[in-house]
């Protein structure tokens, strides 16, 4: 028992330590001058609101990914490669639009990290996990729409 506790806290310390050096890289990469200047539709969130959704989301991506793996007991199995597939899309839409100031590579991005996030939904076996990524899934929706609305009026 002692030992299965241990595997899962130690699992669960490693989703968060890779949910951490993802939302790191993603802070590397603020908006600044560039994002400022660019046309933006009327219905942007303010600035301040972003730290804390992803601050939350953050959380719920670690949990979730915690869970595939736990009730899979395989740090191979689809679910959690799927994970790590979209928390690499996650880290790097930052860099690609607000480091390379490209907005329609960034699109492409995050079709494509909403793409594996719908499949983690469908292919997670813990209805917990599939209801966080599915807030989740509804947030990046939104960025999507939000990038589009961007990409087009720049």
């Amino acid at each position: 028992m002692q030992m299965s506790v241990n595997k899962n806290f130690f699992a669960l310390l490693v989703f968060a330590a890779l949910v951490f050096a993802a939302a790191v890289v993603g802070s590397m990469f603020e908006p600044g001058e560039w994002y400022a200047e660019l046309n933006k539709p009327e219905w942007t969130p303010p600035d301040w609101l972003f730290a804390p959704v992803w601050s939350l989301l953050y959380i719920a991506i670690a949990i979730a990914g915690w869970l595939a793996w736990k009730n899979s007991a395989n740090w191979s199995s689809f679910p959690v490669i799927l994970w790590g597939i979209q928390l690499v899309l996650n880290a790097l839409w930052s860099w690609i639009f607000f480091g390379l100031h490209n907005p329609f590579a960034a699109f492409v991005n995050i079709v494509i990290l909403l793409a594996a996030i719908l499949l983690f939904i469908f292919r997670v076996n813990s209805t917990l996990a599939a209801i966080l990524f599915t807030i989740y899934a509804l947030w990046i929706t939104f960025a999507a729409i939000l990038n589009f609305e961007v990409m087009r009026l720049n």
